[in-house]
């Protein structure tokens, strides 16, 4: 893990770290065809992820268009993206009107989607994650698609099992899960009509300091609250790595969808997970329950095929994640819910 330091120490290290992209992306952008355009940029992945492909622009010695588009309701957001480089269109993208006023820009990254709250609004979940996406296969059908999915798709599996591959039939638990499989089933539908290839990412899940599996587990063992081990295991893996996995993903498109499961090759325990916190805060982690034998588990040997290993490993995403703990640093607020079993989140 050449250069990676032993501390985060601020934000602006940590969007370096976040943003930083690899030599396969740089060489992937040397020779790539037209601009770029994130739509949802204003998320927790959509920044540091543009940011990036600004970044391999820039070293790879090409210039291209890069776009971010969201609602911005935070103004803040819109203008720290603008300083990162990258142009911006503020609105509603559900708005026909809006959308179709978009750039058709030859790569499209599609990262909108609902999940925190979805059970309070099915109505607005089944709009993003279903609707939307028939929409943008539609208007993007000459473009690239990567389209962000979920590992949620999947049943819970065996712990044994190594996690469900692509190959496996989908069977999502509860109407956020249902409504991201009619995301895929969208672009699917697109790009067999149109022949657009596409990439759909199953992400499972992705981690950093503010946020992610490690921040909600760490929490807990902070504040001595109790840890349910019923959703005894999980995977992780780092933003950074994810961003540069997906981005490589566009030399790997195709009709009617190429799919990735994206994250780490572990397998880890919520338990053991929680005591290395314990071990770093100086507290005794509180657990109640007991593991099932089931959990939503993804197997990322493909991806690792075609991409390469993650290069920041697990203990270091922890110490990372309580470093910047004991130092107070910001932290986005929103649980994963990864413990959740009965798909409502």
């Amino acid at each position: 893990m050449e250069l990676y330091p032993q501390k985060i120490s601020d934000e602006k290290q940590l969007e370096e770290l976040l943003s930083r992209p690899s030599s396969e992306v740089i060489e992937l952008f040397k020779s790539l065809e037209g601009d770029i355009i994130f739509l949802g940029i204003a998320g927790k992945i959509g920044p540091s992820l543009a940011h990036m492909a600004q970044r391999a622009c820039k070293l790879a010695g090409v210039k291209k268009r890069i776009i971010g588009v969201s609602r911005f309701s935070n103004a803040s957001e819109k203008t720290w993206i603008e300083r990162l480089g990258i142009e911006t269109f503020q609105g509603d993208l559900l708005d026909r009107n809006f959308l179709e006023q978009l750039p058709k820009v030859k790569n499209v990254f599609f990262l909108a989607g609902m999940k925190f709250g979805s059970e309070e609004n099915l109505g607005l979940t089944w709009a993003m994650n279903t609707y939307l996406p028939a929409l943008v296969a539609e208007y993007f059908k000459d473009s690239n698609i990567v389209a962000y999915s979920t590992g949620c798709v999947y049943p819970l599996v065996s712990v044994q099992s190594g996690g469900s591959v692509e190959t496996d039939p989908p069977m999502p638990t509860g109407e956020y899960a249902q409504s991201c499989l009619g995301r895929e089933r969208m672009f699917e539908y697109g790009s067999r009509k149109y022949q657009t290839p596409v990439a759909l990412i199953r992400l499972n899940y992705a981690v950093e300091p503010h946020y992610g599996v490690l921040v909600d587990i760490a929490t807990k063992v902070k504040n001595k609250q109790e840890i349910d081990l019923s959703m005894g295991y999980f995977n992780v893996i780092w933003q950074g790595d994810a961003n540069n996995m997906v981005l490589q993903s566009l030399a790997e498109l195709r009709p009617p969808a190429a799919i990735f499961n994206i994250t780490g090759q572990e397998i880890l325990s919520v338990r053991e997970v929680a005591k290395q916190f314990g071990v770093l805060f100086g507290i005794e982690p509180v657990f109640v329950g007991k593991e099932a034998e089931t959990a939503l588990l993804s197997n990322a040997k493909k991806a690792t095929e075609r991409f390469g290993p993650p290069v920041v490993p697990v203990d270091q995403l922890i110490e990372w994640t309580a470093a910047w703990m004991k130092g107070d640093g910001k932290l986005l607020g929103k649980p994963t819910h990864f413990e959740v079993r009965d798909g409502k989140y």
